[in-house]
C-alpha cells in the first residue's frame, strides 16, 4: 500500500519538492511551437506549479520564463514583445529570451544596473514542433531524451496536447494498467463477433492477462500475456519511462514509434502530449475496429473536441467533455449494452476515470490487486529515484544518459516461441520498423 506520506511525495511537484526537484532534472515538452508567433503576444504557461510565459523574439528565438517582472513583479504576460525581448509596461524594463536585462529606461543612465538584474528565465530549445524546457538550476541541461518518437521527420510526427484536470501520477498510471482495457474499452463487446484476424479479440477472450515485470534502465516495463490461437501467447508490452513518459500496447509492436509524456502543470493538472509515427502500424493510423459483420465497435471513435485556447493559466487544450457534462455519459448506451461505461472514445473514457478519482488520488484509500504490480514498482521506482537524488545527490535514470531510452517500445502481438519473455522482446524489438529505417540492432 501507498502510504499518506508517500503519496504526497510522488505527487507534489512544485519547487523544492522531492519530485519537483527530480523532475527539474529533465526536457519537459511545454508548447507547441505553432503557438509562438513572432514578437507575437505571449502565452501563458504552468509547469511544475510555476507561472511562466512562453515568447517568440524578433530573430524567432523561443524564450521561457517567470512571468514576474523582477523590478516590482508586474506580469509580463500584459508586456510588449518588440525588437528582440520582452518590455514591461509598467516601467519599460525590457528583457531578452535568456533573460538578461536590455533596457531600464526609467533609471537615469548614470544610474543604470541592468547588468546586476536578470530575469527568471530557462532554457528552451525547439524539436518535433514542440518547445521544450529544462528547469533544472544552473547552465547545463543533458540532451533531449533518446526516444524513437523524437527521430521521427516533422512532416511524419503526428502530436496533440490534451490538459487532464487531475494529478500527474493518477493519470500516468492509467497508461501502465492494461488489464482496464478489456472493461472500460472493451466490456460491452462479444470475442464472438470480433473477427478471427483481430488482436483485440484476444483481449476480451481473457480479460484477467498473466503479468511479467521488471525495473529497466529507463524505469519499468510489463508484459502481460494471455492464451492465443493454435498455441500461441498474445503479448501487450508496456513501459515506464523517467521522469513522465509511458508507451502503451494500443498497437502492433512493429510499427509502434510512440511516446507520451503526462507533464504535471501543477499538483492538480496535467497535460498530456502524444507523439506518433503516421507512417507506423498505430491505432492512429489503422482502421476502427469493427465486428464480423462490419459495423464499428462501439464506444471506440476517433477525436477529441476541444474548447477554444483562452489566456488564462489552465486555457490551453481542454476537452470540451469534462466533469461539468460528465464527458458526455450516454446511460441509454451504457444500460444498452452499445459502451461499458457509455462514455464514447477511448481518450475520453480514461479521462473521465482520472479525473473521477479527484485532483488527487487518496492513496490510503486503494486497495492494490496484483494485476496492479506494474503500478505499484513504479510507485517505488519514482519514489527511491527522488530519496536518492534528496539524499545523495544520485541523478535519476535518464537525466543524464538519455540513451537509456533506446531499448523501450510498446505493443501488441502474437508469439509461439517459447523462452524467456525478455528474449521474445528482444527478438521482436530486432525486427521491428523504426523512423528512418534504422533497425534495433544498428541503432546503438
Amino acid at each position: 500500500m501507498t502510504t499518506a506520506a508517500e503519496g504526497a511525495l510522488l505527487t507534489q511537484v512544485g519547487p523544492g519538492t522531492p519530485m519537483g526537484d527530480l523532475m527539474r532534472r529533465y526536457w519537459i515538452p511545454a508548447a507547441l511551437s505553432s503557438e509562438l508567433e513572432r514578437d507575437g503576444a505571449p502565452v501563458r504557461l504552468k509547469l511544475l506549479g510555476e507561472k511562466l510565459i512562453a515568447l517568440r523574439d524578433s530573430a524567432g528565438r523561443v524564450g521561457v520564463m517567470d512571468h514576474r517582472c523582477p523590478h516590482r513583479c508586474a506580469s509580463l504576460f500584459l508586456g510588449r514583445n518588440e525588437e528582440g525581448g520582452i518590455r514591461c509596461v509598467y516601467h519599460g524594463w525590457k528583457f531578452d529570451v535568456t533573460g538578461a536585462c536590455m533596457e531600464m529606461p526609467s533609471v537615469p543612465p548614470h544610474q543604470d544596473f541592468r547588468a546586476k538584474v536578470r530575469a527568471k528565465a530557462y532554457q528552451a530549445v525547439e524539436r518535433c514542433g514542440i518547445v521544450w524546457v529544462h528547469m533544472g538550476a544552473g547552465a547545463g541541461a543533458p540532451p533531449l531524451p533518446a526516444l524513437d518518437a523524437l527521430d521521427i521527420p516533422e512532416e511524419e510526427l503526428g502530436v496533440s496536447f490534451i490538459q487532464r484536470d487531475c494529478n500527474w501520477l493518477q493519470a500516468l498510471e492509467g497508461d501502465i494498467d492494461t488489464s482496464h482495457f478489456g472493461f472500460l474499452h472493451m466490456g460491452h463487446v462479444d470475442p464472438e463477433r470480433m473477427p478471427e484476424d483481430e488482436p483485440l479479440r484476444h483481449t476480451i477472450t481473457s480479460r484477467a492477462p498473466e503479468y511479467q515485470f521488471i525495473d529497466s534502465a529507463w524505469g519499468t516495463q510489463y508484459a502481460a500475456y494471455r492464451p492465443a490461437d493454435q498455441g500461441g501467447t498474445y503479448w501487450r508490452f508496456g513501459t515506464f519511462m523517467f521522469p513522465f513518459w509511458t508507451q502503451q500496447p494500443s498497437s502492433p509492436f512493429s510499427g509502434n514509434a510512440n511516446a507520451r509524456a503526462w507533464v504535471p502543470l501543477d499538483d492538480e493538472h496535467t497535460m498530456f502530449v502524444f507523439l506518433w509515427w503516421k507512417r507506423g502500424v498505430s491505432a492512429m493510423t489503422e482502421p476502427q475496429p469493427r465486428h464480423k459483420d462490419g459495423t464499428p465497435v462501439g464506444g471506440t471513435t476517433r477525436g477529441n473536441a476541444l474548447l477554444p485556447n483562452t489566456t488564462d493559466w489552465l486555457g490551453r487544450f481542454r476537452m470540451a467533455a469534462n466533469s461539468s457534462n460528465d464527458w458526455g455519459l450516454d446511460r441509454t448506451a451504457q444500460q444498452a449494452g452499445k459502451i461499458y461505461s457509455g462514455i464514447n472514445g477511448i481518450h475520453l473514457q480514461d479521462q473521465a476515470i482520472t479525473e473521477s478519482m479527484e485532483p488527487i488520488v487518496e492513496h490510503s484509500f486503494e486497495h492494490l490487486a496484483p494485476s496492479d504490480h506494474m503500478i505499484a514498482r513504479t510507485r517505488r521506482r519514482l519514489l527511491m529515484a527522488a530519496r536518492a537524488l534528496g539524499e545523495k545527490g544520485i541523478p535519476p535514470p535518464g537525466a543524464e544518459d538519455s540513451g537509456v531510452y533506446r531499448g523501450a517500445r510498446s505493443g501488441f502481438f502474437v508469439s509461439n516461441e517459447v523462452s524467456d519473455w525478455q528474449e521474445i522482446y528482444a527478438r521482436q524489438l530486432a525486427m521491428a520498423a523504426r523512423p528512418g529505417g534504422i533497425a534495433q540492432a544498428n541503432a546503438d
